[in-house]
């Protein structure tokens, strides 16, 4: 895919914490991911928040941080087969981190298809759910991992993304983009910093000329 094809949300990741915005809790200077990337020892981890808060992130910044392969899931299209061509993949290779997105989405038997290389250390697992992970994942697994617990983002956060994406873009430089208004955005992507990005992205596509003044009007008119 072309770079400019991208969505926004990604054309932008933060590839670093200290470019993450939100979870300082965790990823903060004293938060305890942080502290566990800067000594090398990942723990396997189940994320949980709300959608677009930085799961995927989080992972993709875990694995870069600690040069780790990375392998990547999704409990909605990926079962047992996927799981164990990972687990065989990780015995050739040290520190892999397999991330499953939606891990919630799992029945028990695939969920223990993980059990053995998670004891044995043979993979780290990184699992994101949007679900309390005291209901949706088996104590088993629970027993091997540490829970987190990602925060919806604040008004503050969300308008941080924002400036952030008009100063670092490169297409969205190429128009001067002025904020009138941003309660229209906030609402529709109702805290989803990815749904945020990609609608900030739809609005400014779709007003003609170099000069774009975003509205609350403007906005409930494209989205």
């Amino acid at each position: 895919m072309n770079y400019s094809q991208k969505p926004l949300a990604e054309r932008i990741r933060p590839q670093t914490l200290d470019d993450l915005i939100g979870q300082e809790h965790l990823v903060g200077q004293e938060g305890v991911l942080r502290k566990a990337i800067k000594a090398g020892r990942i723990p396997s981890m189940i994320l949980w928040g709300p959608p677009g808060v930085g799961k995927t992130t989080i992972a993709n910044i875990i694995a870069n941080s600690i040069n780790a392969p990375f392998f990547t899931l999704s409990a909605i299209s990926s079962g047992v087969k996927e799981v164990r061509e990972v687990i065989q993949k990780a015995k050739f290779q040290s520190n892999t981190i397999l991330f499953i997105d939606e891990i919630h989405r799992f029945n028990k038997s695939q969920q223990d298809a993980l059990l053995g290389a998670v004891e044995k250390g043979d993979i780290t697992l990184i699992g994101a759910t949007t679900e309390n992970p005291s209901f949706e994942v088996n104590a088993a697994l629970l027993s091997r991992t540490q829970v987190y617990t990602l925060k919806a983002l604040a008004k503050e956060d969300l308008h941080r993304l924002i400036t952030n994406a008009l100063e670092k873009d490169e297409f969205l430089k190429q128009k001067e983009v002025k904020l009138k208004e941003t309660e229209a955005l906030f609402n529709i992507s109702g805290g989803d910093a990815r749904k945020l990005l990609n609608l900030l992205d739809l609005v400014v596509e779709n007003i003609q000329g170099n000069t774009v003044e975003i509205t609350n009007d403007v906005v409930k008119e494209i989205a």
